[in-house]
């Protein structure tokens, strides 16, 4: 099995997630990627194994960290990117709309980092980083996006609690938070009226967030921590 250091990253096909990925190989990791269809979209090599499915499924989760450990002998980092984000007025949201949010963006963080962390018991080190989202801390006027962020909310406090729960066992959790990032997301959105959306009048990159990403995967001393890579947003009225 290879001595080097593996991530398994959901949500990999495009965006924030295929960033991490090339990322992490950059970096000298073993790579695991998983989103629906993944393998439309990368090509596996010899430090890079893909995993198509539904990452709200545990069936999915399973599969996933079974290639890690299969090709790689070890999962050191978790990135549980796989999310999806829409704006409606509250009362507009319906239970179709929460139970997909909740599958993908919830259950999609709950099934596969149970799995993981059971192996990172067996190493006694380990790092799951959570794709968070600024609004969760920080409403903004007009971005109504209540039931997203019951989801984005919840792993916020998912990761503090896992921080405390695992320190002993030196397997941290950590959260990033973007703000308005440069992705197929906001594909033909107006620039201005996004850049409007943070402090700093900029939008961010996905570069950005990986950048923050890969930060936390080797930060030994942080844990419990939710990073905001936001242009400033979440500090408050602007």
């Amino acid at each position: 099995m290879s001595e080097k250091k593996t991530a398994i990253v959901t949500g990999a096909s495009q965006g924030i997630g295929a960033g991490l990925v090339a990322g992490f190989l950059h970096a000298g990791f073993n790579v695991v990627a998983t989103s629906r269809n993944v393998t439309q979209s990368l090509s596996p090599s010899k430090g890079l194994a893909l995993v198509d499915g539904d990452i709200g499924k545990q069936e999915t989760a399973a599969t996933v960290v079974a290639a890690a450990i299969q090709n790689f002998g070890r999962v050191d980092v978790l990135v549980t990117n796989a999310g999806i984000f829409f704006t409606k007025p509250f009362t507009d949201f319906t239970t179709d709309d929460f139970n997909a949010l909740f599958s993908t963006n919830v259950l999609g963080f709950l099934y596969i980092t149970q799995l993981v962390v059971k192996q990172m018991l067996k190493q006694q080190s380990g790092c799951v980083i959570s794709i968070s989202a600024a609004l969760a801390d920080q409403p903004i006027a007009g971005v109504n996006a209540v039931v997203p962020m019951i989801t984005k909310g919840g792993l916020n406090a998912a990761i503090k609690q896992l921080a405390l729960e695992y320190a002993a066992q030196n397997i941290r959790f950590n959260a990033v938070a973007p703000g308005v990032v440069e992705t197929p997301l906001h594909a033909g959105g107006s620039q201005d009226a996004l850049k409007k959306l943070q402090p700093m009048g900029q939008i961010g990159t996905v570069r950005d967030i990986v950048d923050a990403v890969l930060y936390l995967s080797t930060a030994n001393q942080v844990t419990g921590e939710v990073l905001h890579v936001d242009g400033g947003s979440h500090a408050g009225r602007w």
